[in-house]
């Protein structure tokens, strides 16, 4: 799977403006957390060539702190980690976090 690192603010606004022609993945990782570190391994074990058109993109929690306040204010979702967003039209359509995390969950927004 090819990750999009989200380094920037402009970074996420990109994000936010693609959801409007294809389904964008955010993931929130936080590097110091084995829970995290699982739901990372378990989602990317389930990425398949199914989701081949969806733009993936990936927050380090840690080094990114500014990022995710801005996806909490920018798409009013609370703050979990980990945590997955599904976006389609600049709108949240999904989120998932801990073990709930499932890439099969992103089928129904492609």
């Amino acid at each position: 799977m090819n990750w999009k690192q989200l380094t920037s603010v402009e970074d996420l606004d990109r994000a936010i403006s693609a959801s409007e022609n294809v389904t964008v993945v955010l993931f929130k990782h936080s590097t110091r957390c084995s829970i995290s570190r699982m739901a990372l391994k378990m989602f990317e074990g389930g990425w398949n060539e199914s989701l081949s058109t969806v733009d993936a993109h990936f927050l380090d929690l840690l080094e990114h702190k500014d990022i995710s306040a801005a996806i909490t204010e920018k798409l009013d979702v609370e703050h979990q980690s980990p945590q997955m967003l599904v976006l389609r039209g600049g709108k949240v359509v999904h989120h998932a976090s801990h073990s709930t995390i499932d890439a099969d969950s992103i089928m129904n927004f492609i």
